[in-house]
């Protein structure tokens, strides 16, 4: 047999981690590691004796996830083999996290070490806002983490003499070092209209020393609408519609 798909076979590599390409994570298992936490349903292809069983929260976890709607949807990949991981073929970035923190939309993880450690973070707004990012994980410890995007991201550096604004629908992650704000962009009483037909909504401000991990993609707040008989209801891309909704099953 002959084709051009063959120049797509699995990558001969040492490392642990690595991409098979840019939308798949390759991760082998065996010997000192022989876990790494995955998020649900992302198994796409594995060798080797490879196992997979729920990921059990604490009861912080369960707490945090009832009360902010942030969490981590997690299995278990363990043994001694290689397994595949890949979601919606979205692009897949692998960080090295050094006794270091990086604060990330949980929906944008596809699989970290288990050695690593994460909390639900509050983000500080000028209002109280519910389902626009409001709250965070931040991740942090030693360990190798693997994020998404939808297409080839922006990293912006944040300095003391540089703050750094960007959409709050196409941040992906930051340095935990770095002190976030959700800004309104809203002029009117209501605060989902888009600023002057500008189709520009909510801000995030980032100050300190670190890096913003910027996405080309964005999501739009559910529009609201007169249903037949008066009534009011959402549609659109909000936190359950479009990309996000259609990107992490339960």
């Amino acid at each position: 047999m002959q084709s051009s798909l063959f120049a797509n076979a699995e990558i001969q590599t040492q490392e642990r981690w690595a991409l098979q390409n840019k939308h798949m994570l390759r991760v082998a298992l065996g010997g000192q590691s022989r876990e790494v936490l995955a998020r649900k349903g992302t198994m796409v292809a594995f060798t080797g004796g490879v196992d997979f069983d729920g990921h059990l929260q604490t009861g912080g976890e369960r707490r945090a996830a009832g009360m902010t709607g942030e969490q981590l949807n997690l299995m278990r990949c363990f043994g001694a083999g290689t397994v595949f991981l890949a979601n919606l073929a979205q692009s897949v970035h692998i960080i090295d996290l050094q006794n270091t923190g990086l604060t990330v939309d949980g929906q944008y993880v596809l699989a970290l070490d288990a050695t690593l450690s994460w909390n639900v973070v509050a983000i500080e707004s000028e209002q109280q806002i519910a389902g626009v990012g409001s709250y965070q994980l931040e991740i942090g410890g030693t360990g190798k983490l693997a994020v998404m995007t939808s297409g080839a991201p922006l990293v912006m550096p944040v300095t003391p003499h540089q703050e750094v604004f960007a959409d709050a629908d196409a941040v992906v992650a930051w340095s935990s070092s770095l002190v976030p704000r959700m800004e309104s962009q809203v002029t009117s009483q209501r605060v989902w209209s888009r600023r002057g037909g500008t189709g520009e909504g909510w801000n995030l401000s980032f100050q300190g020393e670190g890096y913003v991990l910027v996405q080309p993609s964005e999501l739009l707040p559910p529009v609201e609408f007169t249903m037949p008989g008066g009534f009011l209801a959402n549609r659109g891309m909000g936190q359950q519609g479009g990309m996000r909704g259609n990107t992490w099953g339960s």
